[in-house]
């Protein structure tokens, strides 16, 4: 399969992730008891984390038992309460919009720690994702919580920082994304465990609507989506993933027009088409870079050629030798064996420029 196909591929499988998250409003809040989002959050982490962990069936060795915690921490632990929080404290779409300023928070981070340029362009399309998540689901009306709009930009924050580390640490020899996700979803798990049965209490009675949606949510919109969010990030660089994220908020807004019979306005399409065409653009890369690429292995096959022309493709002997018309072949020239008795040489005479045939 061409380069170009399996990098499309990997790109799709990404993009579910965001799209999967998309769906948790809904499931949320046409499945789940109201109120309770650490409890929502911890089932969400840790049997995802457990049942990853069984397939897996490998732990962290070394300096990976204190990365993966601060992974889990920063990816799970803390941008899951934080979320929630600010979902729960913001009006309308607000939450969505403050967090969808993850893509430029992610360009600032991998110029800090990966070495990558921030390009007017990345900055550009992450401010056009933003205000085309913003057109899609800011609602007027009511005034801004301080609260709520720190606890958004802490878990934009926490999300991009994590995603930043997660490509800068990779993973250790021998060990898939499947357990690196694991790992993660299982720390964040256990940190949000104890906050939530201090600040929520015992967990509430579920019915078999509830089961169903925390099933859903740990293995599909959890288990499933971080796994392949995690291999993404470990194939594709930080931006390409992170301008992903912008497609969780569009989905949202199509499962709520499509499943609970909520309006879309033109303003709110609009918005959708700006900040679908900035994720897109989000995985192109610098021109220059694919230019640079090229030019070097042109170089190279310049260099092989020539090397391949230096020397003789014979397997013969490289000695000297006499001509059956006794000239000297020169040292460098592979020898054939003479022509049988009684078979004229090839050329005419002498020839005309004292060349020989070797045969």
């Amino acid at each position: 399969m061409p380069t170009t196909s399996r990098r499309s591929t990997l790109i799709a499988l990404t993009a579910l992730a965001p799209v999967s998250w998309g769906t948790t409003y809904a499931v949320t809040t046409q499945f789940l008891p109201p109120d309770r989002p650490l409890f929502t959050g911890l089932m969400r982490a840790l049997p995802a984390g457990l049942v990853l962990l069984a397939l897996a069936r490998v732990l962290p060795r070394g300096a990976w038992w204190w990365k993966a915690s601060v992974l889990g921490a920063l990816n799970i632990g803390a941008f899951f309460p934080l979320l929630f929080l600010s979902a729960y404290r913001l009006p309308g779409g607000m939450a969505a919009v403050v967090g969808s300023v993850g893509p430029l928070i992610v360009v600032g981070l991998s110029a800090l720690l990966l070495g990558q340029r921030p390009t007017a362009r990345s900055m550009l399309t992450g401010a056009v994702a933003a205000f085309g998540v913003s057109l899609v689901v800011l609602k007027a009306a009511g005034a801004l919580d301080p609260v709520g709009v720190l606890a958004a930009l802490a878990s934009a924050a926490s999300m991009s920082t994590g995603t930043v580390l997660t490509k800068r640490w990779g993973r250790p020899d021998g060990v898939g994304p499947l357990a690196l996700t694991g790992w993660q979803l299982t720390a964040g798990g256990l940190l949000i465990a104890p906050v939530a049965f201090l600040v929520e209490g015992a967990p509430p009675a579920l019915d078999g609507r509830a089961i169903g949606g925390y099933v859903y949510l740990a293995l599909a919109n959890t288990a499933v989506a971080y796994w392949l969010w995690f291999r993404g990030i470990g194939r594709l660089s930080a931006t390409q993933v992170t301008f992903l994220g912008p497609l969780s908020p569009l989905t949202a807004a199509v499962v709520g027009w499509a499943a609970l019979g909520q309006a879309l306005t033109p303003v709110q399409v609009a918005g959708m088409a700006l900040a679908f065409g900035a994720t897109v653009a989000g995985q192109i890369g610098p021109r220059t870079s694919r230019v640079r690429v090229r030019e070097v292995a042109s170089r190279g096959n310049t260099v092989t050629q020539r090397r391949r022309r230096s020397w003789p493709k014979s397997s013969a002997p490289v000695v000297a030798s006499r001509s059956p018309r006794g000239r000297a072949v020169p040292v460098g020239v592979p020898c054939t064996a003479p022509p049988p008795a009684g078979r004229r040489p090839t050329g005419s005479g002498r020839g005309a420029s004292g060349s020989v045939s070797t045969g």
